[in-house]
């Protein structure tokens, strides 16, 4: 059995969606983040590095030539794709650029939408209306946000730079136009534990939310935590305790949320703890695994 077995994951949404297989392409448009160029603050989130959720660093490239490398790349798996906006703020620039930019992923052929990446924070009007512009002529449109935490006090410490009501505020917005959100959260983070980070699902499905990505937390290269990590100060999950969160996760999320990823994994260099985290699958298998244990998504809402 795999993880569709259990989970409604993205991949069977693109099937119903589309009638096949659909491959996310991970773009770097060189853009930046307020938390890192001084707007808010400089050096990111704690456990920021981006080079470690990125497959190149694209943006001394055209997103044409990001878009048919990836292409290549992934040509067997799928015939469709959706442009995937991930590194740093994919919102946070002018009006203009931004047009620019999804324009040209969007000219690409074999494009059927877009994933765009960003803060709760970094989401004007006029941003949200051009996502969903775009969903207005039939682009499949995803906003993907990062929240990580539902606790002000583990927003402050990560040094987010934001709190949770400026998440609720742009989820409110974004859905109120009909746009499709799925927000990001990270299991491990200092100071939390299994039940906080149920506290922080149950809150985000109180404001609303069509998707979700689970993240074990990770340490790597360049971040404030790897500081931290290296002074014996931060101990990331154990393969086990991170599954067994996921899969509480899980087991609380109605049936109709999709899941785009249950799990995450860095390489070497770039990752340094844990060293389950740099294998694709091992991290995948121990939640599906646990799912089999003690029931699927949604299963814990039925008791």
């Amino acid at each position: 059995m795999g993880l569709d077995d259990f989970v409604s994951t993205f991949a069977m949404y693109c099937q119903q969606r589309f009638g096949e297989g659909v491959q996310k392409l991970t773009l770097d448009a060189n853009f930046t983040c307020p938390n890192r160029d001084g707007t808010l603050g400089r050096g990111g989130c704690t456990f920021c590095n981006v080079a470690s959720f990125t497959y190149v660093l694209g943006s001394e490239q055209s997103i044409a030539t990001q878009l048919s490398e990836g292409k290549q790349r992934l040509r067997a798996k799928a015939s469709k794709f959706l442009a995937y906006f991930q590194a740093y703020t994919s919102t946070y620039e002018e009006y203009a650029v931004l047009q620019q930019r999804y324009d040209e992923a969007l000219a690409s052929t074999d494009l059927v939408g877009l994933c765009v990446g960003s803060r709760p924070d970094c989401l004007p009007d006029k941003v949200l209306d051009l996502l969903l512009a775009y969903q207005q002529q039939g682009h499949e449109v995803w906003l993907e946000l990062g929240l990580q935490s539902a606790h002000d006090n583990t927003l402050k410490r990560i040094n987010r730079g934001h709190d949770f009501a400026t998440y609720v505020d742009a989820v409110e917005r974004a859905r109120k136009r009909g746009l499709k959100v799925c927000t990001h959260l990270i299991l491990g983070l200092p100071g939390e534990d299994n039940i906080m980070h149920l506290q922080t699902l149950q809150r985000v499905l109180a404001v609303g939310v069509d998707g979700l990505k689970l993240h074990p937390l990770h340490i790597v290269e360049g971040s404030t935590m790897a500081k931290a990590w290296r002074c014996g100060r931060l101990l990331p999950p154990t393969m086990e305790q991170y599954a067994a969160s996921a899969g509480e996760l899980i087991r609380h999320t109605p049936r109709d949320i999709i899941f785009h990823r249950v799990t995450a994994y860095a390489k070497p260099p770039v990752l340094l703890a844990p060293q389950w985290c740099s294998s694709r699958w091992k991290g995948l298998n121990a939640v599906v695994q646990e799912l089999a244990r003690a029931g699927g998504q949604g299963s814990a809402l039925s008791r």
